[in-house]
């Protein structure tokens, strides 16, 4: 019997259970866009006694995509702060990078762990490696951050897909930033729908959850467990 023939039964279970991942995945982030429809009261997130944490959605979510895993935060004492001016994050990574520094200034937050989904992790480091608000930000927890971009993203529709491949400039100025990977920990699912490559970072505290996604990972316990590690 042929090698081929002995592991093709265990790649098409692979298959099956990715594909179930995937429809799990989309069932979670229709939900999560439709609850986060309205426009949310981020001011009550705000206060507590413990370390503040900044919310950083993905592309084409607002901060109520965030909005279970902030008030879990909240419960536990840490005022969440939420950069209203990102809105549903389709700008470019430099320019919304700029917005979430001025938050950090005029907000004076200083020891500050940013909380980021997907393109958000891009922003967070965009703070860390090039703001001099940078200097404000203990660490980041990113979930499902495409550090190394998406073979996918020249594929896409739009100039704020297509600035997720690796080849741009963006991304390889980040790319070579590594200096700041120690206080990032990547969270990233056995798999991923959007980011084939993978969601590791050298140097940064890497965790690969159990399940796959990249929106429905944002429930996994882990990913709390992780933020309480870096801020508590």
């Amino acid at each position: 019997m042929s090698t081929d023939a002995v592991f093709r039964p265990h790649r098409w279970r692979d298959l099956a259970r990715d594909l179930r991942w995937w429809g799990q995945d989309y069932l979670y982030a229709a939900t999560a866009q439709v609850r986060a429809a309205g426009p949310g009261r981020p001011d009550d997130l705000a206060s507590g006694p413990h370390r503040p944490l900044v919310l950083l959605p993905g592309i084409y979510e607002t901060w109520r995509f965030l909005e279970p895993l902030a008030n879990a935060l909240h419960a536990r004492g840490h005022p969440v702060h939420v950069v209203t001016g990102l809105g549903s994050n389709r700008r470019p990574i430099v320019e919304s990078a700029g917005r979430v520094a001025e938050l950090l200034v005029d907000r004076d937050l200083d020891d500050v762990v940013l909380v980021a989904h997907s393109k958000g992790g891009l922003i967070g480091k965009q703070v860390m490696a090039f703001e001099p608000a940078g200097a404000r930000v203990r660490a980041m927890v990113a979930v499902a951050t495409p550090f190394g971009g998406s073979r996918y993203s020249r594929l896409m529709p739009t100039p704020s897909l297509r600035a997720f491949r690796s080849g741009d400039a963006t991304m390889r100025a980040l790319g070579a930033s590594a200096a700041v990977n120690a206080r990032i920990v990547s969270v990233y699912g056995a798999f991923d729908p959007h980011i084939p490559e993978g969601s590791e970072l050298a140097g940064a505290r890497n965790v690969r959850l159990e399940g796959g996604g990249h929106f429905r990972v944002l429930a996994d316990p882990r990913v709390i467990a992780e933020v309480i590690r870096a801020a508590e």
